[in-house]
């Protein structure tokens, strides 16, 4: 008998910032842009802050922002 879970597997997500966007690939390789202009704290943020992000069961969370994005 085969075992299954109805927990969805946790998606991976590569996160990078270029030309004033942010940038959420998915593992599927499909990717969205996002303009940082729609995000102040980011756009205004360190490296070091936009790279303590975590993917959420909503999408990307940014901890040291405390600014979310949808994905």
């Amino acid at each position: 008998m085969p075992l299954t879970s109805t927990r969805k597997q946790e998606q991976k997500v590569k996160v990078t910032f270029a030309n004033g966007l942010l940038f959420v690939e998915k593992a599927d390789g499909k990717q969205q842009a996002f303009p940082l202009e729609w995000f102040p704290k980011l756009l205004n943020a360190t490296d070091e802050e936009r790279e303590d992000w975590e993917q959420t069961d909503r999408g990307i969370r940014f901890n040291k922002l405390d600014v979310d994005v949808s994905i």
